[in-house]
């Protein structure tokens, strides 16, 4: 006859170490979405100054210098829009983000220079 702890209080061996395990392994997935957030915001963040500085230089007549500028300035893989309305020139950055199936996009707007007509 054995003395000691009896099987159900011993089936409990091993626990603690697969909670921790679970524990770690969901700290490190909200921190891996917390550096995509943040990811996607910094992509958001360039993809409105690429916009803004395509239509100011598509405002100025300059269109190969927009999409030099849009693709310098704004996250890898940019792609560049440019629309005319009337005099007002419409700017439109769209990229991919850090996140699988999220696009980033900005749009800025230029009042043409006068005398470019």
């Amino acid at each position: 006859m054995s003395v000691g702890v009896p099987a159900s209080v011993s089936d409990d061996r091993g626990g603690v170490t697969v909670e921790a395990a679970f524990a770690v392994a969901s700290l490190v997935s909200v921190a891996v979405l917390c550096a995509a957030g943040v990811l996607v915001v910094l992509g958001q963040l360039r993809c409105v100054d690429a916009a803004r500085e395509a239509a100011r230089l598509a405002a100025r007549g300059d269109d190969r210098a927009a999409a030099s500028a849009a693709g310098r300035v704004g996250p890898a893989g940019a792609r560049l829009e440019l629309r005319r309305e009337g005099r007002l020139v419409v700017a439109r950055v769209v990229a991919d983000s850090a996140l699988p199936g999220v696009a980033v996009s900005a749009e800025s707007v230029a009042l043409e220079e006068p005398g470019l007509r």
